[in-house]
């Protein structure tokens, strides 16, 4: 008998350590705008794939930090982040007033937010959501890596074969070991003309935002005077249009969205404020000064009217989380700066060839009167995000996303914006799920195959704001771009900048030989003996396929004038003394001469 009760708390303790212990290929950790979309890039891509969520909501800075109001890459709708505005769009056409422009400023409701992420989410195969759900400890375990997380209770051991940390602040290769630097870097250790001439210790203000909703002129919503109310805090509103500081953050169902800088509710940060230790101490800080801002609108700027909406199921109806814009940084296996914004064709690495997201957002400089140097950015360029930017240098099959990219702070000023890091999530998930399906690490990254996964799921690797999604040759346009073949042209737009393919420009004979030189040996001789004038015609195009091809010249030439508009579709005629445009030069030589074949580091150095 005691045999067999011995034998029995023996088969039941191995089934309890069975079922403490799960088994993913993908686990994502944070629930951001970042991880959401790597957790369904992973799981569409067919790996199977866990995301775990501390808080209860999807979104991170976009829903749980009230950060609803966005306007980085309105003109590019890459992939998952093209999808959740379609979505947001959706839900709020009827609705009157709203702007469903499909490039307007995207405004929604923070809930309504988060419920679309949930909503998508649940329709994605391979796809496990863990809302609620802590972490509290990785290590490595052979190439993957093993974490425990708190589920239903009870700790419980989650081995991976790739880990993403999504968190907004690397609480993920912090504890796994990664070394981080934070603040401005040095001009002498970036090479960036913007940056000072010394390191300085100091990050982006963090905001604790607030949603107030408009309940009418004769409602009194004025709330408890917070502890430690300053009055003196907020003075400087006096005398401001607040009205029009409200409007600018205006969000359906009559609410608004307060983030307003100086001495509204942004709130001094540094990198130890936000370190695990200090986290909840600080936060509670940054609570209350958003909470007297509210008190001082009601009771000093007569907004009485003004009442916190109970969007956010929290004691003082304040988002979850606040809204984090800059923490520490990691090392990663290369880091993008910003003349990888300004000069992108112009540098030694040729990091635009490994991109893997796409960015517009214009950078945010968000620091106290006098605490920080301004810096004056030239007009912002739209960018690529590549693919070295998330890989860690020392960490195998650890990924990193949101702040802890390795990125210079001056990059970091743009590429933390939630729509952006929904772009670099996608990358983020496409780049583990090469990993696991292949049985590789990160230090074994194939780019061409990673940057073909993105474009299946109509991502942007270039960020071309004149070519859509819906153009039957965006892949075509996107894959020569992404070799250099054809560079993007900038158009200055304010404080901004565009980059355009201009598909309908006709090709220079300067701007295709360097490159065409540089990856087919017999373009020395075709060069040499064809000589073609300043513009690169239709024929030059065809004789250059032929060379490389060795296809017969009259038939390439008999079957493409068969084709031309029928197979196609291009508008103009077919003429072989006619200078060729950039769409008619991508959609064949990426046929033909498939430059995208060809293998790159995450350098973007062509690999023979």
């Amino acid at each position: 008998m005691i045999k067999k009760i011995f034998l029995l708390l023996f088969l039941l303790n191995t089934s309890f350590t069975y079922a403490q212990t799960i088994k993913t290929e993908i686990l994502v950790i944070g629930g951001g705008a970042a991880g959401t979309a790597a957790a369904i890039q992973g799981a569409r891509s067919k790996l199977k794939t866990m995301l775990v969520e501390p808080g209860p909501w999807l979104g991170g800075s976009m829903t749980a930090a009230g950060m609803c109001v966005v306007e980085g890459n309105r003109n590019l709708p890459s992939g998952i982040w093209g999808e959740f505005r379609r979505h947001v769009r959706d839900f709020y056409k009827n609705r009157l007033g709203y702007d469903t422009t499909i490039n307007a400023t995207l405004r929604f409701e923070p809930y309504t937010g988060a419920a679309i992420l949930k909503k998508i989410t649940d329709t994605v195969k391979n796809l496990t959501v863990k809302l609620n759900t802590p972490w509290t400890a990785i290590e490595k375990d052979g190439t993957g890596w093993q974490v425990t997380i708190t589920l239903d209770h009870k700790n419980t051991t989650i081995k991976a074969k790739v880990v993403i940390d999504a968190t907004e602040t690397g609480d993920v290769a912090a504890k796994a070991g990664e070394a981080f630097v934070s603040g401005f870097d040095s001009a002498q250790d970036t090479g960036e003309e913007l940056a000072p001439p010394s390191a300085l210790p100091r990050i982006q203000d963090i905001t604790w935002i607030a949603l107030v909703k408009d309940f009418g002129k004769k409602a009194d919503k004025t709330i408890i005077k917070p502890q430690g109310y300053d009055a003196n805090e907020y003075a400087c509103l006096k005398g401001k249009n607040i009205t029009k500081m409200l409007d600018d953050g205006r969000l359906p169902n009559d609410k608004f969205m307060i983030k307003w800088a100086g001495c509204g509710n942004q709130y001094p940060t540094t990198v130890e404020d936000l370190k695990l230790a200090n986290r909840d101490a600080f936060y509670a800080k940054a609570r209350l000064h958003t909470l007297g801002l509210i008190y001082y609108l009601q009771t000093e700027l007569g907004f009485k009217n003004l009442g916190l909406d109970d969007e956010f199921p929290t004691p003082d109806h304040l988002p979850f989380i606040p809204y984090i814009r800059e923490a520490a940084r990691t090392k990663g296996v290369l880091r993008m700066t910003l003349d990888d914004v300004y000069k992108p064709y112009d540098r030694p690495a040729k990091l635009y060839r490994t991109a893997i997201a796409v960015g517009d957002a214009s950078p945010g400089q968000h620091y106290g009167e006098g605490t920080a140097p301004k810096t004056n950015y030239p007009p912002f360029m739209a960018y690529s995000i590549p693919l070295g930017s998330i890989v860690l240098k020392d960490m195998d099959n650890l990924l990193v996303t949101e702040k802890a990219m390795s990125v210079s702070h001056l990059v970091n000023a743009s590429s933390m914006y939630p729509s952006v890091q929904m772009a670099v999530g996608q990358g983020a998930g496409a780049t583990a799920a090469f990993c696991a399906f292949f049985k590789t690490t990160t230090k074994k990254l194939n780019v061409r195959v990673i940057q073909g996964e993105l474009l299946d799921f109509k991502a942007y690797l270039l960020p071309f704001a004149d070519i859509k999604q819906a153009d039957p040759y965006f892949r075509s346009m996107q894959q020569v771009g992404a070799t250099g073949l054809l560079k993007g042209v900038s158009k200055v737009n304010g404080n901004s900048a565009q980059l355009l393919f201009m598909p309908d420009s006709v090709v220079s004979t300067a701007e295709v030989e360097p490159f065409f030189k540089e990856i087919y040996t017999r373009a020395f001789l075709w060069f040499n003996k064809e000589k073609p004038g300043d513009k690169f015609t239709q024929g030059n195009l065809l004789s250059f396929i032929s060379e490389i091809t060795l296809t017969d010249p009259k038939t390439l030439q008999i079957g493409m004038q068969k084709a031309w508009k029928a197979q196609y579709k291009f508008t103009s005629d077919f003429d072989m003394n006619r200078p060729v445009t950039r769409r008619e030069f991508a959609v064949l030589a990426n046929k033909y001469l498939n430059p995208f074949a060809r293998t790159v580091d995450l350098s973007g150095r062509m690999v023979n």
